[in-house]
């Protein structure tokens, strides 16, 4: 076996393929961003997204106020916006004003869609039980924006610190469920 042993605090490095996405809330008016990578669908219909925030982010606070928020799905044109929108605080800054992003009205919700993203998903957390604990939320989708130019959106994956990759080539491989 050419196999060897790998070390356990890096073992979200192997797991870790969704994509970076952009959270935002609002409160009182402030709108704030807050990137994430640890997320995972739960079911179809309706759709529900599973997400860990810790309590020491800022966003932790509102999403347990609010009980909602938007997924925003970046892709490779504004990695770099996307990243400082991870490295930075929005209990001190304007991360809008700061990184260039627009917000949009959402349909559903409070918190603004963020217009240069591939994608949004407007959610209501469903599900609480685990976040103190855990800081898991779990959170119902009730509506979706797509941007229907992009054909095969580049988006960004994290695997660790400052390691990142890109959606790569798309493929189809036939399926018998049905």
């Amino acid at each position: 076996m050419a196999k060897k042993s790998f070390p356990l605090a890096k073992v979200y490095s192997l797991l870790e393929s969704g994509p970076v996405v952009l959270v935002t809330t609002a409160r009182k008016g402030r709108a704030n961003i807050m990137a994430m990578s640890w997320h995972m669908m739960v079911d179809f219909e309706p759709p529900l997204v599973s997400f860990i925030v810790s309590d020491r982010n800022h966003s932790f606070n509102l999403l347990k106020t609010t009980k909602e928020c938007v997924i925003n799905i970046p892709t490779l044109a504004i990695a770099e916006q996307a990243i400082g929108c991870g490295n930075t605080s929005g209990a001190k800054i304007d991360k809008f004003a700061t990184f260039g992003l627009t917000a949009r009205p959402a349909e559903q919700v409070q918190a603004p869609l963020i217009e240069e993203c591939y994608a949004s998903l407007e959610c209501r957390i469903v599900d609480t039980k685990n976040v103190n604990k855990y800081g898991m939320f779990i959170a119902e989708v009730v509506q979706a924006w797509v941007d229907t130019k992009v054909k095969q959106p580049q988006t960004i994956h994290h695997y660790g610190k400052e390691n990142f990759m890109v959606a790569g080539n798309h493929i189809k491989i036939k399926s018998k469920m049905k």
